[in-house]
């Protein structure tokens, strides 16, 4: 007699979840890098048009009929969450340390006390030492690390540094025009970018981040812009009121399943005595 009331306070879980993965988009809207999540609600009427051939029962039976019933009655959730990987909006920045990749699946790679990292967010800068690093402090690495385990560090003298589209640095030499290669930025390119796992402080780990080769060719670098965040802040509003109307609409469920209900059972009871 309950089963609406579980399904709908199960539809109710799964709205809620949805509004924290939204809310979550919309307050990482401004962060340089950041790469919105989204996530997908079990659907019984699109499971089934997708392996109805392969249901254990055959139509028209006994079996398929309780099995039909179980699997309807069956509470929604969220099946899976995904990270769209899409390039976000190019802002120019014209700050020497600022960079952006303009490659979707490219990321510059850090070091981080619980190891190697990815990142999009390319803001960096120079530290007390000389060395490129990111806002938090994390070592910005050169695409010979994993070989000399070095960083990438700049003199005092360094006034004039540029980047190609590869991600190689120059320099200049002091009292001269004449550039000078110093280090390259590490860019990798995970096979399967759902495999990523965010983490704090816009990064992501990769179960198999030392056995990936640098590029050698990315032709995505741009020095002076950072890449913001792939956010649509008006899209993810209408997503949050949306999701508030079904939350509305699984508690009218609720309450009618519990009250208007309960209340009809109990006066036909009381009038049958």
């Amino acid at each position: 007699m309950q089963t609406g009331y579980y399904a709908a306070a199960g539809g109710m879980v799964t709205q809620f979840n949805r509004l924290d993965t939204i809310a979550n988009n919309l307050a990482n809207a401004n962060t340089a890098g950041f790469k919105r999540d989204g996530s997908v609600s079990g659907d019984f009427m699109r499971l089934y048009k997708e392996a109805r051939d392969e249901l254990p029962n055959a139509s028209q039976t006994t079996e398929g009929a309780r099995f039909y019933n179980r699997t309807m009655t069956r509470v929604p959730h969220i099946v899976e969450g995904y990270t769209d990987h899409s390039v976000g909006r190019m802002e120019k920045t014209d700050n020497t340390f600022d960079f952006a990749l303009d490659r979707e699946g490219l990321f510059f790679a850090v070091k981080t006390p619980q190891g190697v990292r990815l990142t999009r967010d390319g803001s960096f800068t120079a530290n007390g030492e000389g060395k490129l690093v990111t806002k938090e402090g994390y070592e910005v690495l050169p695409s010979d690390y994993f070989e000399s385990g070095e960083s990438i560090s700049f003199n005092s003298s360094d006034t004039v540094i540029e980047a190609d589209k590869n991600g190689q640095l120059y320099t200049a030499i002091p009292g001269t025009l004449q550039m000078v290669q110093n280090r390259k930025l590490l860019i990798l390119q995970p096979e399967d970018l759902r495999l990523l796992t965010k983490e704090g402080d816009n990064l992501y780990e990769s179960p198999d981040i030392e056995l990936m080769k640098p590029l050698e060719t990315s032709d995505a670098v741009r020095q002076g812009f950072v890449e913001g965040s792939n956010v649509n802040a008006v899209k993810e509003m209408v997503a949050m009121i949306e999701t508030n109307r079904l939350v509305g609409m699984y508690q009218k469920v609720m309450d009618s399943q519990m009250n208007d209900l309960n209340r009809d059972a109990i006066e036909k009871l009381a009038a049958n005595r």
